[in-house]
């Protein structure tokens, strides 16, 4: 099975710093690396001014942003327009709704299950404020009315381009898939503007290579800013939570998703490998939309086909949120156990689908699992969520945590729905897994 190529400079860019190992300054990840504990050390130290870096951080994430609607535009649009089965892509949508499904269930029922084992919020006892109401005021306003109605107008643009300025994926990836099914549909006539989009292609993640330069900045300004805001003693308030997520967190990636790629003769240490550079801009900046770019374009060059990644990357992005998931169940028992409010089998089961439904669109932004926790909350009746409170000074620790295994969860969907449609070139994959362990 031929791979298509999405981005030739990307490749020849990697291949080069392959040839050159001894060169350990010039990874991205070393450097990434060193501008976290720059940040850390200037946040500590320098608390006042590091507020000031803020900007750094705040302004890498948004130059990458500022690519993702023309990358998933693109890359959807031409991976449909190339399709010559569309009932093939028709399962190829079920296998991959249906992995996002299955995956979503077992994240959010291992944050329940252990939630309820350990216990974290016990003892606790916390009673409301009024500072505890005020500060979270502003999360609850935005899961006010909503409902699966909202939610489908939301997905759809109020213009073709519109689609393209916004911010939501949703919107992008339904203009993308129709604009795609009409260029398929009339691929004889259209073909001047498939070639227009594939030549596109070559340009847009060029410059995503370019901006990729910039994150150590990033991650310097935003674990700067970090720091020197909640202070390195913030780590210690409600511990037992951090741990306790981080630790489920692993155990989902390195156990079940493990086994997965072990049954689909994958390996999820050497995929962790192979995306570490993407990894740790990641934990830098708290969201995964950071690195789906490059995700995109190392998925493909790793062997799985461009409809694949076209297809599954986007759509997981906003339907397949492990990472959020876990953090949604777990939360909300902790809030009810600090709070003195025992939930019963029946409300748990209610917060159990309701995460399902809300956890949806909620795209790899930092802080908006922290936004859906609000909206899910509402659904139970005299539910204390003031309790939320306990959550801002240790959301942005969760919200790394919460990115990185959306992230992972994603490249491995990625790569086992290749698998299984058969669309996974192993030679491709062999060499390039097997290759990058060299660096």
């Amino acid at each position: 099975m031929k791979n298509v190529e999405t981005n030739e400079s990307f490749n020849d860019n990697s291949k080069g710093s392959e040839s050159t190992p001894n060169l350990w300054y010039r990874l991205l990840y070393v450097q990434v690396i060193i501008a976290i504990v720059l940040g850390v050390v200037v946040g500590h130290f320098w608390p006042s001014s590091a507020s000031v870096l803020k900007g750094f951080g705040d302004g890498f994430i948004a130059l990458v942003k500022m690519m993702i609607a023309p990358v998933i535009f693109i890359s959807v649009t031409t991976a449909i327009a190339q399709m010559t089965n569309l009932r093939k892509m028709g399962r190829l949508t079920l296998k991959t709704f249906g992995y996002f499904l299955f995956f979503s269930s077992v994240a959010l029922l291992l944050g329940m299950l252990v939630g309820n084992w350990i216990k974290p919020g016990e003892g606790l006892a916390i009673t409301p404020t009024p500072t505890d109401l005020n500060q979270i005021k502003s999360y609850l306003e935005p899961g006010v009315g909503s409902d699966v109605s909202s939610f489908i107008m939301h997905i759809i643009p109020n213009t073709f381009l519109s689609s393209l300025t916004g911010s939501s994926l949703l919107q992008v990836l339904l203009v993308a898939t129709l604009f795609g099914f009409a260029l398929c549909f009339t691929r004889d006539k259209s073909m001047p503007v498939i070639l227009f989009l594939e030549s596109l292609s070559h340009p847009i993640f060029k410059l995503v290579e370019m901006l990729m330069k910039l994150a150590p900045i990033g991650a310097f300004g935003a674990m700067a800013f970090t720091v020197g805001k909640f202070g390195l003693v913030v780590l210690w308030n409600l511990i037992g939570l951090v741990l306790t997520f981080y630790l489920i967190s692993i155990a989902f990636i390195v156990l079940i998703l493990g086994l997965v790629c072990w049954y689909n003769q994958l390996s999820i240490f050497k995929l962790i490998r192979y995306l570490k550079d993407e990894l740790f801009l990641v934990l830098a900046t708290s969201s995964s939309e950071s690195a789906l770019p490059t995700l995109m374009m190392k998925l493909e060059r790793l062997g799985c086909s461009k409809p694949v990644v076209g297809l599954v990357i986007p759509t997981g992005y906003s339907f397949n949120l492990d990472g959020t998931n876990i953090y949604l169940t777990l939360a909300t028992l902790f809030i009810a156990q600090a709070c003195n409010f025992p939930l019963s089998l029946e409300q748990q089961g209610l917060i159990f689908f309701v995460a399902m439904l809300s956890s949806k669109g909620a795209a790899g932004v930092s802080g908006s699992g922290f936004i859906t926790l609000a909206a899910t909350l509402t659904i139970v009746p005299s539910f204390p969520i003031y309790g939320m409170a306990l959550l801002l000074g240790i959301d942005k620790f969760m919200s790394e945590c919460r990115a990185m295994t959306n992230f992972m969860g994603n490249a491995v969907a990625t790569l086992v729905v290749s698998h299984w449609d058969d669309q996974l070139d192993r030679e491709a994959y062999d060499r390039t897994i097997n290759g990058s362990l060299e660096c």
